[in-house]
């Protein structure tokens, strides 16, 4: 019962994932051929509502769920680590048709072969843990 809250909100994302049309691979085919915009204005809300919500945060020192205070660091500056990064998750969101939040959409919708980008996914994560020490970060 403690974590339906999470459950709900994960609902409602989907929802709102699939009804706007983000989960599609056409959409995002057309968003990386810059033949539409209806991907870069998604884009463009969900970096609104998140620079008011990061601004809300900090002004009224919000707690996480578990009542700890929520802090923000600075980034290490420099170019490539972005570069390098970008291209690798820009490569992996053309390839497959799906960045991190549409995947499990994508298999709730129905589409089981997503599946295979979810174990992909992991599988980096996982491999990124590993060799994160020997990075550039």
């Amino acid at each position: 019962m403690k974590g339906l809250k999470f459950i709900l909100t994960g609902i409602f994302f989907g929802i709102v994932m699939a009804k706007s049309e983000a989960i599609s691979w056409y959409r995002i085919q057309e968003m990386f051929r810059f033949q539409s915009f209806h991907m870069y204005g998604i884009i463009g809300i969900a970096v609104f509502f998140g620079l008011i919500a990061v601004y809300l945060i900090k002004k009224n020192n919000i707690n996480d769920v578990e009542g700890q205070q929520i802090r923000f660091q600075d980034k290490k500056k420099g170019w490539p680590r972005y570069l390098i990064g970008g291209t690798v998750f820009g490569l992996g969101w053309a390839l497959t048709g799906a960045c991190p939040g549409p995947m499990f959409v994508n298999i709730g919708y129905g589409y089981i072969s997503m599946g295979l980008v979810v174990l992909g996914a992991l599988a980096g994560t996982f491999l990124y843990g590993i060799i994160k020490d020997h990075l550039p970060h």
